[in-house]
């Protein structure tokens, strides 16, 4: 029965000890640490968007930013996305999660064409 009462006695040290060592691991630590946020720029100058057409992870936001002296829009062609009229230095940004691939123009100038392929 003595044996029992000391090993009883140890136990609940000996299980803080360890939960104490975990956490003060590196492997505990990185887990709580979240992924950094995915970003990509597209540049609306010279009546065109750069990159036209490009690749991008699910989860990505996408900013425009127009830096034309007149106004631009950018208008996915199924409609899941669309900005307001934009003045020089404007941005939009749209946050893509599904994969699929979005065409999209500008409803001001038509011929503006890029694509953002989402995987």
């Amino acid at each position: 029965m003595r044996k029992s009462v000391w090993i009883a006695g140890l136990a609940l040290p000996m299980m803080v000890a360890v939960v104490l060592l975990f956490a003060a691991s590196p492997i505990v630590k990185a887990k709580a640490q979240q992924a950094p946020a995915k970003t990509a720029e597209v540049k609306i100058d010279n009546f065109s968007f750069a990159p036209g057409s490009f690749t991008v992870a699910v989860g990505t936001t996408v900013t425009w930013t127009n830096h034309d002296d007149i106004p631009h829009t950018v208008v996915s062609t199924d409609g899941v996305f669309k900005s307001k009229v934009m003045d020089t230095d404007e941005k939009f940004s749209y946050t893509f999660d599904k994969a699929g691939t979005f065409p999209y123009f500008c409803s001001i100038h038509p011929k503006m064409t890029g694509t953002v392929v989402v995987q």
